[in-house]
C-alpha cells in the first residue's frame, strides 16, 4: 500500500449525524424526542446521529417536518459525506503498482499538462485518479489488459512499446482534438481535392504551414495535430474516426523536413486507400506490410510524378542545380527530391546541404 502519500484524515470528513447534533442543541431537543417526533426507532435516531449509519430519503423528508429543512438539503449533506468517503477509500487504495505506472509516465504527464489536458500538480495521487478518468479505467494496471486484448493495439513490431505510454499518448491525441471545432463531415473527395493546396504548405513556414494544414484539413472533415513522440510509443501516424468526422495525429519523431512531409502523404495514403477499416489506425515507425508499402508509393508519387522522377534519375547527373529545377517542375521543395534519392539510394549524405531541418515549438 501507498503509505503517508496524500496527507488526508478521516477527522476532516465529517458525518451530516454531527449536523443533526448541533440542531438538536440549537433547539434543546434530544434524541428520543427527534424519534418520537420522526417516527424512527430511537436506535436508529442514535446511528445516525453518532455516524454509525447515513440519512435515508425516507428520514430525511422526516427531518423536513420536524426541523423545517428541506429533505433536499439533508440528502446533500449526506451525497457530499458518502464521496468524500468513496474517494478517501479510493486514495488510500492506490498502491505501488499504479505509482509505477505514473513514474514511467512523468514526461507524458508534463506534456499534458502544458497542453491543458491535465492539472498541473506534483502530487502523484491527484495524477494517478485524474489519468484513470483520462483513460476511463477503475485502475491504471487495468491498461495492460485492455491493450493486450485489442487488435487495434498492436504493438511494434521491433521498436519496445511500453503500453501505458502508448495508451495514456493515444488519449491526449483525442482529447487534444476534442478541442478543435470541427464541423465538416469526413470527405474523401474533398481530401482528394485539396491535395495540391497541402503540398503547397511545404513552401510556408513550418508553423504557418501547421496551421494553414489544419484549416486545409478541417475543411475535409479531419482534425489535424501535430503532437510530440515519446520512447515507448513510437508511433508516427494516429487516425480514429469519431462519428463522421477523422483525427489525423503526426507525431514529431525527427526534425528533417522531407520525412515530415513525406509521413504526412504517407497517412492521407492511409485515409484515401480505404485502410482504416475500424474505429482506428496506429501507424508504427517501422511497420512492414503491403498497406503500408502502398501508402509510401502514395506518397512518394503524389509528391513527385514517378515517370518523370525516374526520367530525371536515368538521364541527369544529379547536380544541386539539377536537383532544384526538378523540384520547381514538381512543384516542391528540393528536399523532397533529395530524400528521395537518398532513401533509393541508401545514401544519406547525398546532397546535404538541400536538406531541412524544422525547429518544433
Amino acid at each position: 500500500m501507498v503509505e503517508k502519500m496524500n496527507g488526508l484524515s478521516l477527522d476532516f470528513i465529517i458525518h451530516p449525524g454531527e449536523t443533526i447534533k448541533e440542531v438538536l442543541e440549537e433547539r434543546q431537543m434530544n434524541q428520543e424526542e427527534l424519534a418520537i417526533r420522526t417516527g424512527f426507532s430511537p436506535k436508529h435516531v442514535s446511528e445516525v446521529v453518532n455516524g454509525k449509519k447515513g440519512i435515508s430519503p425516507s428520514f430525511a423528508k422526516s427531518l423536513e417536518y420536524v426541523f423545517g429543512m428541506p429533505a433536499s438539503f439533508w440528502i446533500n449533506l449526506q451525497g457530499i459525506y458518502d464521496k468524500e468517503i468513496l474517494e478517501y477509500k479510493e486514495q488510500e487504495e492506490i498502491d505501488e503498482n499504479e505509482v509505477s505506472i505514473v513514474k514511467s509516465l512523468k514526461s507524458l504527464i508534463n506534456y499534458a499538462e502544458n497542453m491543458g489536458i491535465m492539472t498541473k500538480t506534483k502530487n502523484i495521487i491527484s495524477q494517478i485518479i485524474e489519468l484513470r478518468n483520462i483513460c476511463n479505467v477503475n485502475n491504471l494496471t487495468y491498461i495492460n489488459n485492455l491493450v493486450t486484448s485489442q487488435v487495434a493495439f498492436r504493438k511494434s513490431q521491433t521498436i519496445e512499446t511500453n503500453v501505458y505510454v502508448l495508451y495514456v499518448w493515444l488519449r491526449i491525441c483525442e482529447l487534444i482534438a476534442e478541442k478543435s471545432n470541427i464541423v465538416n463531415e469526413y470527405s474523401t473527395e474533398k481530401l482528394t481535392a485539396n491535395i495540391n493546396n497541402i503540398k503547397k504548405c511545404m513552401f510556408l513556414e513550418i508553423n504557418k504551414a501547421i496551421e494553414e494544414l489544419k484549416r486545409i484539413f478541417a475543411e475535409c472533415g479531419i482534425t489535424f495535430q501535430v503532437v510530440k513522440n515519446f520512447k515507448g510509443a513510437p508511433v508516427q501516424g494516429f487516425i480514429k474516426k469519431i462519428n463522421n468526422r477523422i483525427i489525423l495525429s503526426m507525431t514529431i519523431r525527427r526534425s528533417f523536413a522531407d520525412e515530415f512531409w513525406f509521413t504526412l502523404f504517407h497517412e492521407i495514403g492511409h485515409l484515401l486507400n480505404g485502410d482504416i477499416v475500424s474505429t482506428q489506425f496506429i501507424d508504427y515507425a517501422d511497420s512492414k506490410s503491403d498497406m503500408e508499402d502502398k501508402a509510401d508509393k502514395f506518397a512518394s508519387n503524389t509528391l513527385i510524378n514517378e515517370e518523370d522522377y525516374n526520367q530525371f534519375i536515368e538521364k541527369s547527373d544529379l547536380t544541386e542545380e539539377e536537383i532544384i529545377k526538378f523540384a520547381r517542375v514538381q512543384e516542391v521543395q528540393p528536399f523532397i527530391v533529395v530524400g528521395r534519392i537518398q532513401k533509393e539510394k541508401n545514401d544519406f549524405k547525398f546532397c546535404y546541404r538541400l536538406k531541412t531541418r524544422y525547429k518544433w515549438e
